[in-house]
């Protein structure tokens, strides 16, 4: 909005300020309207107590952090395998396909299975700590456990039991890595 002459919309007595709320008679200082809160507000007490995400926020955060790692991380491979692939006679334009073909293909085949994987995780840890109503160290691991027996279930208990190890063993590591992290390094 140009101010004409320079002087001040708000003290020019030939200037009126639109004002949508002038009708509504309104107790409360329309500036006070436009005051939001800077930290969370919650419904209940209980809810203020938990310093964590909601479980529909911890699906969506592990879902979506899984996929887009594994998408990237399949693009990757995906890219490199192109590049070995490579043919004698192939021109420019040929081997650009075969690296977007590549690395598309990898990348959402690595998202959508590690995608799983998080949204697996995620109900898992959630469940945890509804059942036990304590969210730490040892919850991460047993959703990771859990996580991972229940993606190696089909191929055996043997693999069951390998990969739950592992997905404990992951999940832990990357939880205290957290913690160490929080510590440790100043932000």
């Amino acid at each position: 909005m140009a101010h004409h002459g320079g002087s001040d919309p708000e003290s020019d007595p030939n200037t009126r300020l639109y004002n949508p709320y002038q009708d509504l008679n309104l107790q409360v200082p329309i500036n006070n309207l436009y005051k939001l809160p800077t930290s969370p507000e919650f419904l209940f007490a209980e809810e203020s107590l938990h310093q964590r995400r909601s479980w529909g926020e911890n699906l969506t955060f592990y879902t979506g952090s899984a996929y887009l790692g594994g998408s990237v991380s399949g693009a990757a491979v995906g890219f490199f395998s192109a590049l070995r692939n490579f043919e004698q006679g192939d021109t420019l334009k040929l081997k650009i396909n075969r690296i977007l073909n590549s690395s598309g293909h990898t990348g959402r085949s690595w998202g959508n299975r590690i995608g799983v994987v998080g949204l697996i995780y995620a109900g898992m840890e959630s469940g945890v700590v509804a059942v036990t109503d304590r969210d730490d160290v040892w919850s991460s691991v047993a959703a990771g456990l859990a996580t991972g027996a229940l993606c190696r279930a089909a191929r055996g208990v043997r693999s069951a039991a390998v990969a739950g190890a592992l997905g404990g063993l992951a999940a832990g590591t990357v939880v205290a890595g957290k913690q160490v992290l929080k510590r440790y390094v100043p932000i």
